[in-house]
Parts: structure tokens; C-alpha cells; sequence
């Protein structure tokens, strides 16, 4: 496939500009493209907001392929996060041994290092092995020193995206998503799941399936996409976590969210007490129950969040998915947990 696909799917970065970063990245690793048709694109499936490809190109010194990872930015997303603090997240990822490695940068995207790793499915989620190491590797990235405030980036994100969504929406969205009695939602539980101490660590927000690869050899866990990443309270990644186990977005109807597959309690005590203990302190029944329960009323959270997020992405974004019945599923959740939850 030619590299032209790059221009037909983004028209910010021309296919020029992106050649000349991949001869760039050639000449670092030791190679030279002097001829385009020895470059081969293959798309990747999957991306939920970003467009990614593998490139690869005869190496200089064998018959070997090197390969490298395209990401073309999604149209848009700029209301969601700051580029700028992401490359920097990115890149303070890559020293601290996490995470593929940044190889160049281009007007709408950049070239990553390919991680020989497999992505996991929505079933791997289920899977107790790979379950215990995922726990084991949250709590590892949890405590990476990061730059940027080390206080719960949360609450003021989401009134960020609510004013957002409220000036994209017509009055019908508005209307029939209940934005604007969001305000004093996104206010109580700042208040409420604030209270008392919090163990604030550096998540990553955003740990769908899809943003977590394993070594089929080492069983060795990557995380990848760290676009939502900042500081916030740990039980609310270990909340999104869970929240993702309800999603399959390589199915025929990738938005929709079978609720019948949230991990039950037992399987949620599995996963904090594995995540607690993996640093080699046994903790106390006390000590998961606490955590338990507090992830589970930060769903609620999570149901706001990902529900501005896609109602916002119906504006913003052309990727192939229905962003407003996603939307709706998470604020229907939202509502019907609440009750149960703020008891």
C-alpha cells in the first residue's frame, strides 16, 4: 500500500512531510528509504480516536523488515487533552522504561517504536493470568513519577468537557442527555468521593483493551495511548478498568456495552488484592474492602466521563462508531447505579 493512504486520511500532514520524518527515523535506526515502493503501510484496526498504521522497509543491512508504528492524530481531539503535555507524558513514559519509544513527529501525528507485542481482547480481560498481571502492572504505573499536579485531574476535566459538549449540542442533545443537570452532579461527587484520604497516583485513564499489549514469550504487560493519563485518585482507573470489561469494540456493534459482563464482586476483590499485594505487602481484608468500594462508587465517575467524551466525539470525530448511543448507555448507567452506590 502506498504511502499516499497517510495523505487521502488526513489532509493536515502531507505526504511529503510525513516521508521525509520516516527517512529521518530511517537514517537513526541505521537504514535509508532512497525509494518509496520499498515502503509498505498496513492499516491497524481498533483505534477508537486515532488512526494507526505499521510501516515497514527493507533494512540496510539484510533482508530484514523494520517496522515502526504511524499514528495519525483524530480530527478534533484537541478539546480532550493537550498534545503538547501527551508528547511530554510520552516521552517521560519511554525514560522510565514504559511504553514504546518516540521516534519522530510530524504537523498530525508521529512514528513510534513497534512493540513485538500482542494486543489483548476483550476475553484476555476475563483471563486470570493476564488479569494478575495487568493488576500488577497498574500498580507499577501508578506510582511513576510524572510531571503535572499530583491532585485529582477529574473533577475539573470533566466540568472542562461538559462546557464543551453544552456549546457543540443542539438544544434536542442538550435536552436529551440531561446536560444541564450535570453541573450538580459532576459538584456532588467531587464533594462526596473526595472525602477522607485518597491514594493519588498516576493513571492512565483510559485502560480499554486495547491499550494494553502483552509478550506472548516474557508475559511481560505494556501500556500504550497515554493521552487521557494524569494524576487522579487510583480506585477511579481501577474503576475505568472494570468499566471496561462491559466493552467489545471488534464486535459488530462496537458501542454497544453488555453490562452482564462487569466483573462481579469476587473477581473485582481478585484483581485489588493483586494489585495491592504485587509490591510484596500483604494487605489486610480492611485494606481491599476500602478499595473495593471506592472503585465501585467511581464508576460513577467513569459513567460521566466516557458519556461527555462520546457525546462530544459525535461532533468532532468521523471514525466509524456511534459515539451518542455509547454516550447514552453511559449516562443511562450513571443513573441507574447511582441510587446504590450513594447509599
Amino acid at each position: 500500500m502506498a504511502l499516499k493512504t497517510f495523505e487521502l486520511l488526513k489532509g493536515c500532514a502531507t505526504h511529503e512531510e510525513i516521508m521525509k520524518v520516516l527517512a529521518g527515523v530511517a537514517i537513526d535506526l541505521g537504514d535509508v528509504i532512497d525509494d518509496v515502493s520499498v515502503v509498505e503501510v498496513n492499516p491497524l484496526k481498533g483505534a477508537m480516536t486515532n488512526e494507526v498504521f505499521e510501516v515497514n522497509w527493507p533494512t540496510k543491512s539484510d533482508s530484514h523488515l523494520r517496522r515502526v508504528l504511524v499514528r495519525l492524530y483524530g480530527e478534533g481531539v484537541e478539546v480532550f487533552f493537550n498534545r503538547d503535555d501527551e508528547i511530554k507524558t510520552f516521552e517521560c513514559m519511554s525514560k522510565n522504561g514504559q511504553g514504546p519509544r518516540l521516534l519522530g513527529r510530524f504537523t498530525t501525528g508521529r512514528v513510534e517504536e513497534f512493540i513485538h507485542a500482542r494486543t489483548l481482547s476483550a476475553a484476555d480481560l476475563r483471563d486470570r493470568e493476564i488479569s494478575s498481571l495487568i493488576a500488577s502492572k497498574m500498580k507499577e504505573f501508578h506510582n511513576l513519577h510524572m510531571p503535572g499536579p499530583k491532585k485529582a485531574q477529574i473533577w475539573p476535566r470533566m466540568r472542562k468537557w461538559l462546557n464543551h459538549a453544552k456549546s457543540l449540542c443542539s438544544q434536542k442533545d442538550i435536552n436529551n442527555f440531561g446536560l444541564d443537570n450535570l453541573d450538580a452532579e459532576i459538584n456532588m461527587l467531587g464533594e462526596l468521593l473526595s472525602e477522607g484520604y485518597q491514594d493519588i497516583g498516576f493513571c492512565h485513564n483510559d485502560l480499554q483493551y486495547g491499550n494494553i499489549m502483552i509478550d506472548e514469550e516474557t508475559r511481560s504487560v505494556t501500556l500504550i495511548d497515554y493521552e487521557y493519563a494524569s494524576y487522579n485518585p487510583v480506585a477511579y482507573d481501577l474503576a475505568n478498568h472494570f468499566c471496561e470489561m462491559a466493552a467489545n469494540y471488534h464486535s459488530d456493534t462496537p458501542h454497544v456495552l453488555d453490562y452482564s459482563k462487569y466483573p462481579d464482586l469476587d473477581e473485582r476483590r481478585r484483581f485489588i488484592y493483586t494489585y495491592l499485594s504485587s509490591e510484596g505487602k500483604m494487605p489486610s481484608d480492611a485494606e481491599v474492602e476500602q478499595l473495593v468500594n471506592a472503585a465501585e462508587k467511581y464508576t460513577l465517575a467513569n459513567h460521566l466521563f466516557w458519556g461527555l467524551w462520546g457525546l462530544i466525539s459525535s461532533y468532532v470525530n468521523t471514525i466509524e462508531f456511534d459515539y451518542k448511543e455509547y454516550s447514552r448507555q453511559r449516562f443511562q448507567q450513571y443513573w441507574l447505579k447511582k441510587p446504590t452506590l450513594l447509599t
